[in-house]
């Protein structure tokens, strides 16, 4: 809620990519509580539409696209939906993504192609349609979701640090461009969080528990982040309260990457 205690999204109009799990449907049901309309994308039909009912329960007008980000059909229908249905795009948090547990010289280039097209190249079309549909209204803020592994590195994971790091480029971009039209374009470097993609990752280890007390140990605060936490941050850029921060890297990751050892 703002600080004079009305909904920080009443009247706005948005678009969550990924929407139906993880950080998305965490963003969507934030958005929704705060007054939104929300239009959520994802694959998944049977997870997309659990999420459209929770955000109903919230008061909130909420609709989904069913659909493949990999496809660029499918973002252009979900802004066209979200514009029709309500009149105006105003937020666009651009979410989804997917990883490859493998280092360099195993990863395929079927994998390395997925990750691409739906860490980077899926957020290119949400940007270039977001920007198309909230220039004639002189307003807009777009949130990308990017990744502590943006800035540092694993291994494991070097798709996806590529990628992820391209999305950093991209904000830059898109806010230096657009900003005199009223746009905002920022990203969150979310460090590890309890979601599906995260466990697929343990479970693509010799030792998933293990690897998961490995990782909350290495972490300053001792734990996996809760979705809600990193939505919380993407709620905060996508707001009116953040009107001063454009091509933002804003990292929250519970302290890992300042720390040496």
């Amino acid at each position: 809620m703002s600080a004079n205690g009305r909904a920080r999204f009443e009247g706005r109009n948005a678009v969550v990519t990924g929407g139906a799990s993880g950080l998305g449907r965490a963003t969507a049901l934030g958005l929704a509580a705060e007054g939104a309309a929300v239009v959520i994308v994802d694959r998944d039909p049977d997870a997309a539409a659990r999420v459209v009912e929770e955000a109903q329960a919230l008061g909130a007008d909420a609709t989904a696209v069913v659909g493949d980000l990999t496809q660029e059909a499918t973002i252009v229908a979900a802004i066209e939906r979200c514009v029709h249905d309500h009149g105006s795009l105003d937020v666009l948090h651009n979410n989804a993504g997917w990883q490859a547990e493998t280092p360099i010289h195993e990863t395929t280039n079927e994998q390395w192609s997925r990750m691409v097209d739906l860490n980077l190249t899926a957020v290119f079309w949400g940007c270039k349609h977001g920007v198309l549909a909230m220039r004639p209204n002189g307003r807009g803020s777009i949130v990308n979701t990017a990744s502590t592994l943006a800035i540092t590195a694993d291994s494991m994971v070097p798709g996806y640090c590529a990628t992820k790091a391209g999305v950093l480029g991209l904000t830059r971009a898109v806010a230096l461009a657009y900003v005199a039209d009223g746009i905002r374009c920022n990203a969150v470097c979310p460090g590890d969080m309890d979601t599906p993609l995260t466990q697929a990752y343990f479970q693509a280890t010799d030792d998933p528990a293990g690897t998961r007390r490995e990782l909350e140990e290495a972490s300053p605060i001792k734990r996996l982040a809760d979705p809600a936490e990193i939505a919380a941050a993407v709620l905060f850029l996508a707001s009116d309260a953040a009107s001063f921060v454009n091509g933002a890297s804003f990292v929250a990751d519970g302290g890992l990457t300042i720390k040496t050892y």
